[in-house]
């Protein structure tokens, strides 16, 4: 496509699992399988596009609610997919980390998400950064705690406080703020997600259900984001 500008940086809110098994009569775990498949062709679509940083929200701080049924279909999933992305991402030259607040997984996940990301830290291409017990407002909590403790031995003041400061407390610390934010499934919000990076992003919402998310879907997005005039308040 002609005039086509790639983000540096794509963020996305996976959606519709459940509702693209429900359209098949099919248990909503099986709508989650999908979604990891579709998860998997966008990141080596991301890769060939020449995109530096993919971001996903995978499984927030909230998904905890759900059926037990549910989250334990969620886990053992989480727990697969951990090990087949180490391939995924090995292949495409892809670096894996995780946002979001590990202490809530099974020891074995957490051994599984390490494994993960030290096998791709030395990766060049992509960064893929996934998700999971993840939730802004958790985030900036968090971020918050650390900043008054290192406040109070004295490792920073008070007048060292600054947005670059707290950005580097964050999660996302050392990945750029998302250029084109990208929600499946139609819904019209953001759910608690990168409260603090997506301030200039632009928003792109497909009524694609996540699984059903492919390469031609991407390019919309892609397309849409290209046409835009970021202006980041200053005009």
């Amino acid at each position: 496509m002609e005039n086509l500008v790639i983000p540096k940086s794509i963020a996305i809110i996976l959606d519709g699992n459940g509702r693209w098994a429900e359209k098949r009569n099919l248990p909503r775990a099986m709508g989650h399988k999908a979604g990891c498949e579709a998860l998997e062709r966008t990141v080596e679509d991301c890769v060939r596009l020449g995109v530096e940083s993919l971001t996903v929200y995978a499984f927030s701080t909230e998904n905890w609610k759900r059926s037990a049924l549910e989250v334990g279909a969620l886990m053992k999933l989480l727990r697969f997919y951990m090990v087949k992305l180490i391939d995924v991402a090995n292949k495409n030259n892809v670096r894996a980390v995780m946002i979001g607040d590990e202490n809530r997984f099974e020891p074995d996940i957490r051994k599984g998400i390490k494994k993960l990301v030290d096998a791709t830290s030395k990766n060049t291409g992509m960064t893929f950064a996934f998700a999971i017990n993840y939730g802004g407002r958790d985030e900036i909590r968090r971020a918050i705690d650390h900043i008054v403790d290192d406040v109070a031995s004295g490792v920073v003041s008070k007048e060292d406080i600054s947005e670059e400061l707290i950005s580097s407390y964050l999660d996302t610390r050392g990945l750029p703020d998302p250029d084109l934010l990208i929600r499946t499934s139609g819904e019209l919000r953001v759910s608690n997600f990168l409260l603090w990076q997506i301030a200039y992003s632009e928003f792109y919402i497909t009524d694609t259900l996540w699984p059903d998310f492919d390469k031609e879907e991407l390019l919309k997005a892609i397309e849409s984001y290209s046409k835009r005039q970021r202006r980041f308040g200053g005009r």
